[in-house]
């Protein structure tokens, strides 16, 4: 048996939620355009006949403007220690960039092996636009395997568990088969609600809206969710309203169909949005988005 972790790290928005979402067959961590989207340390467990891999999904890296954004590089910096694969994701249809190039500096001390997936190569309609991409990039550094990939049409996905498995070690499952992930259903759920606030409000409301499901009650045919929104300033709580309360019934109705494809059950969704004022300055503020600062 084959067992390990596999850390996943990138720019925003190079495919890391996406990847881990069509390994595991499933949707765990939500995906938006929008950068930050992924705030927390979300592991994925994969299990076969003859191996169990842990994908931890890390925040995006890019350079940080606030608090909020040192908090989550430094995350996905630490969580890159210990692991025994890094994969490193670039997005194809861009190249390798500098932010790139500020990553595998980063990653490079770490003395694991390093994939390097070209991602989104479905964008790139010119093949060999791609190869002249792998040919610049592997004299950058000695990366154990270069795969092109697409984590959304699933191209070459079997090809990398494959290779992921040549670097595991042989060992007991960490999880039981059964286990998909480290975080609860509730943080599942309102994470479905955030996910629709980025998508439908665009930079409009900034990154930092917080939702927390407030209560959950599972019955036999239906569960009844009630999830927060929170922002700290009045005129963003008007925005995800909306005229008539549309904005917010849209965010609702959305979040709700992800819940029951999830949940495999109906689901009552209400949603309420609350503001609270400078709650950025607040020690309460990065420990409920679960970026405490014990590690600083």
């Amino acid at each position: 048996m084959k067992c390990g972790f596999v850390c996943l790290v990138g720019r925003p928005n190079v495919g890391k939620s996406s990847l881990l979402n069509n390994i595991l067959d499933m949707k765990l961590a939500i995906t938006s355009n929008v950068s930050g989207t992924t705030r927390n340390i979300i592991q994925g467990i994969y299990n076969d006949e003859d191996s169990q891999i842990i994908f931890v999904d890390t925040p995006g890296i890019h350079k940080p403007n606030n608090k909020l954004g040192t908090l989550m590089n430094k995350k996905a910096y630490h969580n890159t220690e210990g692991v025994d694969v890094i994969l490193f994701l670039v997005d194809a249809s861009k190249g390798f960039g500098t932010g790139d190039q500020f990553i595998l500096n980063k990653i490079k001390e770490s003395n694991v092996p390093i994939f390097l997936l070209l991602n989104k190569i479905d964008l790139v309609k010119n093949k060999e636009k791609l190869l002249e991409e792998i040919n610049k990039v592997k004299d950058l550094y000695h990366f154990e395997e270069i795969i092109p990939i697409s984590a959304i049409k699933k191209d070459n996905i079997n090809l990398l568990i494959q290779c992921i498995k040549k670097h595991l070690d042989e060992g007991e499952r960490v999880f039981s088969e059964e286990e998909i992930t480290n975080v609860s259903t509730r943080f599942i759920m309102a994470e479905f609600v955030r996910e629709q606030v980025l998508e439908l409000t665009h930079d409009e409301i900034p990154h930092t809206v917080t939702c927390y499901v407030e209560n959950y009650e599972e019955k036999k045919e239906i569960v009844n969710i009630q999830v927060l929104i929170v922002v700290d300033r009045d005129n963003l709580k008007k925005i995800l309203i909306g005229k008539n309360g549309k904005m917010l019934k849209e965010i609702g109705t959305r979040a709700r169909h992800e819940m029951e494809d999830f949940l495999g059950k109906k689901v009552y969704l209400e949603t309420y949005v609350k503001t609270l004022k400078n709650w950025r300055d607040e020690e309460k503020y990065f420990l409920e988005l679960g970026l405490k600062e014990e590690d600083e």
